[in-house]
């Protein structure tokens, strides 16, 4: 699942929101990292809709404009579980592997390697020349 698709996925887990209301909802639950454009949520709104995942609520005209509301359908609410718990529990592992690194401090480095993030001096190669 892209990340555009899991963040309209969630923004329209709560409720049914319009296509600009989701662009609006995905900007702030991704904390401004996501930032659709028009043409992109409506090519993901169509995937979603073709996949099952969402459908159309109802539409509205308001100030002369037909607006569109989606909603999840019982797939994309269990799809959308789904996605959220690999994401936890990849975030997990991550944390995890975080805490065994620093408990184990920095990795060893061979003798003679020099100062950490230095490289040895180069030594003389057969043919003379340094390798």
């Amino acid at each position: 699942m892209t990340r555009a698709a899991f963040f309209v996925l969630t923004a329209l887990a709560d409720e049914p929101r319009h296509g600009y209301g989701i662009l609006r909802e995905v900007e702030e639950l991704s904390g401004g990292e996501v930032q659709l454009r028009v043409g992109t949520l409506y090519g993901v709104l169509d995937r979603l809709t073709a996949d099952g995942l969402i459908v159309l609520d109802r539409e509205e005209v308001q100030q002369g404009r037909l607006r569109r509301y989606y909603r999840l359908t019982d797939d994309g609410v269990a799809a959308l579980d789904a996605e959220a718990e690999r994401m936890a529990a990849g975030a997990g592992a991550a944390k995890r592997r975080i805490a065994a690194g620093r408990r184990a401090g920095p990795p060893a480095r061979p003798a003679g390697a020099g100062p950490a993030g230095l490289e040895p001096p180069a030594a003389p190669g057969l043919a003379g020349g340094f390798a």
